[in-house]
This record gives C-alpha cells, structure tokens and sequence, in this order.
C-alpha cells in the first residue's frame, strides 16, 4: 500500500476534509425559517441542530471495524457519497426527511472525524503538526462558508430554505470526484488489520481526559453554531447579518487554529494555551450575555479565536497522545464517540433552556460554568505522554514497572 502522495495528496485530503462540516453548519442561518414552516419548537430546533451531533458519537464507535472492512481511503470515498445522498434527502418535504438526512450527514461525518486524523498519523506522520492545524482550518472554513452563504444563496437564487441547504451536496460531490484517485490502491483491510484492544484506552486517566476536552469544547461550538443567528436575530440583528456574523467568526478560528500548533511547540507549559482558549470563550458568552447587539463584532472575535484553539488543541491531543496509527483511531474513536455524545447535548440544552426561560442568559450562562471542567481536564491532557504506555501496562495486569511499548515517543506536543 501506497502512502498518500506528497502535496498533492495533504492538499487533496485537506480540501475534502471541509465537506466535514459543510452541510451541518447550514442549518442553523435558516433554523428560524425552519421552525416556522415545519412548526417545531425550541426544543425542536435544538434536537435537529443536535442530530449530527449525536450521530457524530454513536456513529463514530463503529468507525475501526469499518476501517477493517473497507480500508481507509475507501471509506473516506463513501463517507463522502453518503454526505452527498443525505443532502438529496434533506430536499423531500417533511420534517422525517429533514432529520433522515440529517442523520445519514451526521452519521457519514462521524467516521470521517475518526478518518482524517488517523490518516494524518499513517501518512503524513513527519508533517502531524502542520497537517492537524491545517485540517482544523478546514473544519473552519467548511462551517464558516455554509453559515456565512446559506442566506445570501437563498436570497440570490430565490429558492427556499431547504434548495439552499441542499446546494451544499454539490462540494461532496466535488469532493468524490477529488479524492477518488486517491482511494485507489489500498485493499479492503489494510491499516486496520492489527489494530491493538481498546479495553486499556477505556481505563487511561489521560485517554478520558482526551475524550472529555473533545466533548466539552464540542459542546460550546455546536451549541453557539445552532443558536447565535437566533440569539442576534432576537436582539434586532437581521438574519443576513446573523449569519455573516457566525461565519466571521471562523476568520479568527482560522487564525487560532493556524497559531496553537506553533505556540505549544514553544511553549514550555502548554496548558496555559488550553487557559487561554477558555478564557478568549469566557469573554465571547459574557459579551453575548451582557450586549449580544453591539459591538457583537468583538464578541464573535473572542469566541472564534477561543474556539479555534481549542478544536486545534483537541485534535493535537488525538494525534500526539496515540503511539501509531493504530491507537490514534482507536483514540478518536473514544474521544469523538464519546465527547460528541455529550457535545450533543448542548444545542438541546440550549434550546431548552430558552423555552423555559424565555432568555438567553441561563443557556449561554451555562456554557460559560463548563468553560471550568474543560479547562480541568485539557490541563491534563495537554501533559506529556501517551496513552499507549498506559494501556500496555493496564493489558500486562500492571505489576511491576509499566513500561511503554516499543517505538512509542514522548508524544509531549499536539
């Protein structure tokens, strides 16, 4: 088996990696619009902003055994035709319709999420640092052009809602005809085949510390990435420039994304970069809490580059905390299951919370209480170390020295 060519391929599996959130990020520029014509309610809208999520962890779990099946840029090939068939789904009317693609979207975009970063450590392993900053950047600019473009599409071509969503599918469709010369050439099995027991991975301190950070700081994106036009829209902002607004942010997510990689290898306490992201989100909710109208440009800023970091910062730990490609799915697997089952929660809570309330503070001063969890545990994961030389010990029964297996490295930066 061949590994992925060069530039050629980093540049190729990075531009299809945007397709990883593309056609969620949609959603939440038209949710009003959605709610309106289906009739769903808070809690509704939170549940539809919160099945990708979901889908995100339930479907992630799954992800080694088809890695085995299909190989791994094959499957990374049907992971992208089954974002292009959800997107087809989503154009039948019905609220069912809506969720079902919504769910084959989610569903797909769960086993790339767990993909792309173990073939980051297979084959780009001399180049980890820079391709994990630049696929974060990827995610960045996927979500950043459906929100920012889904209205001004809607309005330019003057379709409805669910035609504009839909026109998304056309960048996975893109994205097939892009990364089908790449999946040539690797048999079904191959880069999976000895994949080492996940048991140890499940009882390593470090591992859920992993696994937690990625769910916590899921949790505040998608849960602002559903409600944020919403929020402005009900302080007067027209959902034009609610969506612009959203989609500025991954400017300085971009931005924060790019720097973290290149700040932690210098720096010589890398937790206080996972302090930092905190406190940069801390001031995007309490500026939301306390003036979401005005000057929302600079709340949208702090959030952004708060955010960036962090994602940054949880995919580097995926990669850099792993031995092999092997225990980084195995890795991702558990961080991405797991952390977006509970990053699930969070555009339903949200949401909720507003029905009951009928104001933003409550849900938006609950983000901000989980901003000290995250900091916890991404304190611990960003220690040196890594999480085979755990599992080796806890699969040897753990008597004596537990030392590490052969060929893992200090694994001491993201």
């Amino acid at each position: 088996m061949r590994p992925l060519s060069g530039r050629a391929g980093a540049i190729t599996l990075i531009l299809v990696a945007v397709n990883l959130r593309l056609c969620v990020a949609a959603v939440p520029p038209v949710l009003a619009q959605i709610r309106a014509s289906t009739g769903l309610s808070s809690a509704g809208g939170g549940i539809l902003t919160a099945v990708p999520v979901f889908c995100f962890g339930a479907v992630a779990i799954f992800t080694p055994r088809l890695i085995r099946r299909f190989g791994m840029r094959p499957l990374l090939l049907l992971v992208l035709a089954t974002i292009l068939t959800g997107a087809a789904v989503r154009l039948l009317t019905g609220v069912a319709a809506l969720m079902l693609g919504t769910a084959l979207i989610g569903g797909a975009i769960a086993v790339g999420n767990v993909l792309v970063p173990s073939l980051i450590r297979r084959d780009f392993l001399d180049r980890r640092v820079t391709m994990t900053a630049l696929y974060s950047v990827a995610l960045s600019i996927g979500g950043g052009l459906s929100a920012g473009l889904t209205v001004p599409l809607e309005h330019l071509t003057g379709l409805g809602w669910r035609d504009s969503v839909a026109l998304w599918g056309v960048l996975a469709a893109v994205g097939v005809l892009l990364w089908l010369p790449q999946s040539q050439g690797e048999l079904s099995g191959t880069g999976a085949s000895e994949l080492p027991a996940v048991g140890g991975l499940w009882r390593s301190p470090l591992a859920w510390c992993v696994t937690l950070f990625m769910g916590l700081q899921s949790l505040g994106f998608y849960a602002t990435l559903s409600w944020v036009p919403t929020i402005l829209e009900g302080h007067g902002v027209s959902a034009l420039s609610a969506g612009w607004l959203l989609s500025f942010s991954t400017l300085p997510g971009m931005l924060g994304a790019l720097l973290t990689p290149w700040l932690e290898r210098r720096a010589r306490r890398p937790g206080r970069l996972v302090a930092l992201a905190a406190t940069l989100c801390a001031g995007g909710y309490i500026g939301l809490i306390a003036a979401p109208a005005q000057p929302t440009l600079v709340w949208m800023t702090l959030l952004g580059l708060g955010q960036g970091t962090s994602l940054a910062l949880a995919l580097g730990f995926i990669v850099a905390r792993a031995a092999d490609a092997h225990e980084a799915a195995h890795l991702s697997t558990m961080a991405q299951s797991v952390g977006y089952m509970l990053a699930a929660s969070g555009p339903f809570l949200l949401g909720a919370l507003h029905g009951l309330t009928g104001h933003w503070t409550v849900p938006l001063g609950v983000l901000l209480l989980l901003l000290v969890p995250l900091s916890g545990v991404g304190f611990v994961a960003a220690r040196p170390g890594a999480v085979g030389a755990v599992s080796a010990g806890l699969s040897a029964g753990g008597e004596g020295g537990q030392v590490p297996p052969a060929g893992i490295e200090p694994a001491s930066r993201a």
